[in-house]
């Protein structure tokens, strides 16, 4: 037999069945339900704010929380699943999501909304390195596993695209608690046909998790995300400064630590690869890029142009369907060209698209801001598509799950932040925009009302004579446009850091085999 022949066979072998493929599509239901959730909240906020009348910061905690704990039990659940096995620990975890579930959608208070969504990142952060790592051990051709990919990022983007649109039919005839609950069908059939469908996995050699190792990464995760949202949100503090330099500290500890251990939580050697490290920047970078304007663009469609839930849910939809086709176009891109260029393309796009919606302005029309910003996300459906098959790819089977939950770190935390940051510059833009246009004649009381911001304009402008009032509505629209605006800007240049990221770092680099 000559060797292309052997080859041949060996290629044949690995190649998936039709159980690998319909557990694929198993498997895309946690990555739905992880992604709906993440996006149900945005046209919910205000609903939830007239019902509960939570404060500033507690609005920022209930949409911000969930990801922040996602990002930061992520690494601790992708080793957890490579030592206990991933299946067990994704169906433990869909368990677990269910009840949480229900708990967050008949909350009485913010506080209990708060701790039922961060319970909610923490169940939700099993579900993501799982369903990823195991594709690692179903699918062994390169071209299945990063088709196989793909498709789970499309799942990604179609829940993000389902969260807003069914949040809004049913916001439109229920109460808000009843966005939560659309995930249980979701987590009811997962539960029932996974443990049939899906292989188990573990790492034969792997060891008791190492708890100070798992208290030094949330830490420090945790302890960056509150110290530049707090410092952004509130101006920077004392404070804030102690709480940084602590979760940096938490995290040299971390590092040191990793590196003495003989079985670590996290696995430093992945990041001598290129290939591993300037791809976990790009998804970052890419997850950030678009989050805060995204944010603000749903807020934007409900706050400024007054449309319903419904409404602004369908308005999101050309943006996150775009995404859901740059993912499932990047495997063929591949075919005619390298991996970096493929992602620098997407990128590039991402950087026209968030340009030219900021050039035009929101003034220009709805449909001339979509359309761009549909182009946006065309491209970086691409590159976060491709950045996450170089970073699963590079890790050896028994270490996937690692690399899955580096990979979903990279992107929970990048759309973190990027809601976290630019929505709080966003906020900062709206506020110095308000200090300048509010008429001189409304109350000093009303105005810092007005000033912090776009809701408390409204409800302020229901407290003022018909015409002062409308004065302070055109003001706040005015305003939050410019933050609007700002968001799109940075997003652009976001895109355009990550496309030389990539040419630089990644041009040299062989594709996954």
């Amino acid at each position: 037999m000559t060797e292309r022949t052997s080859a041949a066979h060996t290629s044949v072998a690995h190649r998936a069945t039709w159980r690998e493929w319909t557990g694929l599509a198993v498997l895309s239901l946690p990555v739905l339900v992880l992604a709906t959730d993440l996006t149900v909240l945005l046209l919910a906020m205000p609903s939830i704010t007239a019902d509960l009348q939570p404060g500033a910061s507690a609005m920022l905690w209930i949409l911000h929380i969930y990801g922040f704990t996602i990002a930061g039990f992520l690494i601790t659940m992708g080793r957890l699943g490579d030592r206990i096995g991933r299946r067990r620990l994704l169906l433990t975890g869909a368990a677990a999501f269910a009840a949480l579930v229900v708990v967050a959608a008949y909350s009485v208070h913010p506080a209990m909304l708060i701790a039922a969504r961060a319970l909610l990142g923490v169940a939700g952060a099993t579900l993501m390195p799982s369903a990823f790592a195991l594709l690692r051990s179903m699918f062994h051709d390169a071209g299945q596993r990063r088709f196989a990919i793909s498709v789970q990022m499309a799942a990604f983007m179609a829940g993000a695209a389902l969260g807003p649109l069914l949040g809004g039919v049913l916001l439109e005839f229920f109460w808000w608690g009843s966005v939560f609950l659309i995930n249980l069908p979701a987590l009811a059939l997962l539960l029932a046909v996974g443990p049939w469908l899906l292989p188990e996995y573990r790492d034969p050699d792997a060891q008791r998790l190492d708890l100070p190792s798992v208290g030094l990464s949330l830490g420090a995760m945790l302890g960056v995300i509150y110290a530049l949202q707090e410092a952004v949100e509130h101006g920077f503090a004392a404070r804030h400064l102690l709480v940084l330099v602590a979760a940096v500290a938490l995290g040299v500890v971390f590092v040191r630590r990793q590196r003495r251990l003989a079985d670590p939580l996290l696995d430093l050697t992945l990041f001598a690869h290129r290939r591993f490290s300037a791809s976990l920047g790009a998804v970052l970078l890419s997850g950030f890029s678009l989050a805060g304007a995204f944010l603000l663009l749903t807020q934007y469609l409900q706050w400024v142009l007054e449309l319903t839930p419904l409404q602004a849910g369908l308005w999101t939809l050309p943006y996150v369907l775009a995404s859901l086709v740059g993912a499932l176009l990047a495997p063929l891109l591949v075919r005619w060209v390298r991996h970096a260029y493929a992602m620098a393309l997407g990128m590039l796009a991402c950087v026209v698209g968030a340009a030219a919606a900021a050039t035009i302005g929101v003034a220009a029309g709805l449909p001339e801001v979509v359309a761009w910003f549909a182009l946006a996300g065309l491209g970086q459906g691409v590159a976060m598509t491709l950045g996450s098959d170089l970073i699963i790819s590079t890790a050896p089977v028994e270490r996937a799950g690692s690399a899955a939950a580096m990979q979903e770190v990279s992107g929970e935390l990048g759309a973190a932040l990027g809601m976290a940051l630019v929505g709080s510059l966003g906020a900062l833009v709206y506020r110095v925009t308000m200090g300048r246009v509010l008429p001189e004649q409304v109350p000093d009381g009303v105005a810092e009302t007005a000033e912090r911001t776009i809701a408390g304009a409204v409800d302020a402008a229901e407290r003022l004579p018909g015409p002062i009032a409308e004065q302070v509505l055109v003001a706040a629209r005015e305003a939050f446009s410019h933050a609007l605006t700002s968001a799109l800007w940075i997003a652009a240049f976001s895109c355009a850091v990550v496309a030389v990221l990539v040419v630089v770092t990644l041009r040299r680099v062989a594709a996954p085999s």
